[in-house]
């Protein structure tokens, strides 16, 4: 089963190097999460997938549905259920607890969730334009786009804006995805995961952890010994013409 596992956002903290320099991390209480469902290609899904769940529910705050899917793979309620792709069959068992040990040879980690909700924000603070000039004849249009004739859809004839036009707007509260983040370490007993770098979302917030899909390690290339006393063929001179 490839690396995967749902937590929440504890905090960020520091720790030092080996050189002494400080490396900012994020701790995550990842899981541990339960498997509730397993897809195979050769069964009525029609592909490989393995659903996990997190978190314990009170049964009164569950539907009835999920509190019978629960039932079914042998765990109480849970309040959080994400679906991990698989590309061939899975060997996990219904029914099975995952912890972070499953991350014991995974360096880096890609993380899924949603970032802190900002409201609605000019295009300022939302994309970082320069606004209008600060000299004089610029009056209450300081922190204005501008002109949105230019991007319109036929210019000239329709003053429709063509789309993607960078606009005031809502900012933030958006599922993202932030990837090649490096482990740095976790705690078997309580469960947690130190991650180097900020991750999406407030303290509290729920993350989907998985192996990073891009991330490439770099082979050091170790080369044979070279003999001082040996003596080293000149190269071949060129054939004249």
């Amino acid at each position: 089963m490839t690396p995967a596992l749902i937590g929440k956002k504890v905090g960020m903290t520091r720790i030092f190097d080996a050189k002494g320099a400080i490396v900012p991390v994020t701790v995550v209480q990842a899981g541990p999460c339960v498997v509730t469902q397993i897809k195979t290609a050769d069964g009525k899904d029609g592909y490989n997938a393995v659903q996990i769940a997190f978190e314990e529910v009170k049964p009164k705050h569950q539907s009835m549905a999920l509190m019978g899917h629960a039932a079914v793979a042998g765990t109480t309620p849970k309040k959080h259920f994400h679906e991990v792709r698989l590309a061939a069959k899975s060997d996990i068992l219904l029914g099975a607890m995952i912890d972070v040990d499953i991350f014991k040879d995974v360096p880096f980690v890609d993380i899924t969730g949603t970032s802190k909700g900002k409201g609605t924000a000019g295009v300022m603070k939302r994309y970082h334009f320069g606004g209008q000039p600060a000299s004089h004849g610029c009056e209450r249009k300081h922190r204005s786009r501008g002109s949105i004739a230019a991007n319109a859809t036929w210019r000239g004839q329709c003053g429709k804006p063509a789309k993607g036009l960078r606009m005031a707007g809502r900012m933030g509260d958006a599922r993202i995805t932030t990837r090649n983040h490096p482990l740095v370490g976790m705690d078997k007993e309580k469960n947690l995961l130190i991650i180097k770098g900020a991750l999406p979302g407030a303290n509290g917030a729920l993350l989907y952890i998985r192996k990073s899909i891009t991330a490439r390690i770099k082979a050091a290339v170790v080369e044979a010994p070279v003999d001082p006393k040996a003596k080293q063929s000149k190269p071949a001179k060129p054939a004249k013409k």
